[in-house]
């Protein structure tokens, strides 16, 4: 399926759960920091299945990071990967998309980011995990902030104990409310500066698969002016890695604000979008 394809198609499922959608955001999840909703189906379900059938099964191509913050696997080089993935990627950044969820969300003036800083594919495997944290708060050139995560996963029959699921947390990060990352389903939060959440790890064979953007704005979340960097902690158990966790982002904060550039610098797309 063509790029305009798959955004037509996202357009009829977000104009068929208008309502459910918008309630659904607007309701509060006792012990829960972040907003969110479901959008199960959000594809045809042939077009879900060959988007997955486009990931390399071996994560061939793929950068991997592996360390106490997360270890997965992840990749922005849609000029040496399937279409498919190109097309499923940025038909979430096409004008009339943005437009609609920003209704839903009622977050004015959102925008993609077709450079896709610390967006694009992901791939997990057994072992593999995303350990609690807040995003980075600004897109790479620090001008706008980082309003919304869109998370669209595809391996199919992916069961909630298999793992790999998404985990928002409480404002302490004490408590999680799991997320099954089911497939063809498409998860929106908000991002901000209490916004923790991770990825449980994955205890089956794998890989999940899963296709993200961010969304961006010229306005803050409540008003102020702020920034951090993307800012690890353990999980509630990991007292040693939250320990490590606070110094390390200590360190990253300054060297980020001394210049110093991030792997995922590196790693944003510079390519055209398909059409």
């Amino acid at each position: 399926m063509q790029k305009n394809e798959m955004v037509a198609a996202i357009i009829d499922r977000l104009d068929r759960g208008a309502a459910s959608i918008s309630k659904d955001w607007a309701t509060l999840y006792p012990g829960v920091a972040t907003r969110f909703c479901i959008i199960d189906n959000l594809m045809p379900e042939e077009v879900a299945h060959e988007i997955y059938a486009a990931f390399p099964r071996d994560a061939e191509g793929f950068l991997t990071h592996a360390g106490f913050r997360a270890h997965k696997r992840v990749s922005s080089d849609f000029d040496s990967l399937p279409p498919a993935l190109g097309s499923v990627t940025f038909a979430m950044q096409a004008p009339e998309v943005v437009r609609r969820i920003s209704a839903f969300t009622e977050m004015p003036q959102l925008e993609p980011d077709p450079h896709l800083y610390a967006g694009g594919l992901s791939m997990m495997f057994q072992g593999e995990f995303l350990n609690p944290h807040i995003d980075n708060s600004h897109e790479v050139s620090k001008s706008k902030y980082r309003r919304l995560n869109l998370l669209y996963y595809v391996t199919p029959d992916w069961e909630e104990e298999f793992g790999g699921n998404l985990e928002l947390w409480d404002e302490d990060v004490k408590t999680p409310l799991t997320i099954h990352s089911a497939f063809n389903r498409l998860v929106l939060m908000e991002t901000n500066r209490r916004s923790w959440h991770s990825v449980s790890p994955v205890v089956a064979e794998g890989p999940r698969c899963c296709v993200s953007n961010y969304y961006f704005s010229d306005l803050s979340p409540n008003g102020d002016d702020y920034y951090h960097v993307t800012s690890f902690t353990g999980r509630p158990e990991q007292k040693a890695r939250r320990a490590i966790g606070a110094l390390d982002n200590a360190a990253r904060y300054v060297a980020r604000r001394l210049g110093a550039k991030r792997k995922t610098d590196t790693n944003i797309y510079h390519g055209k979008p398909p059409e």
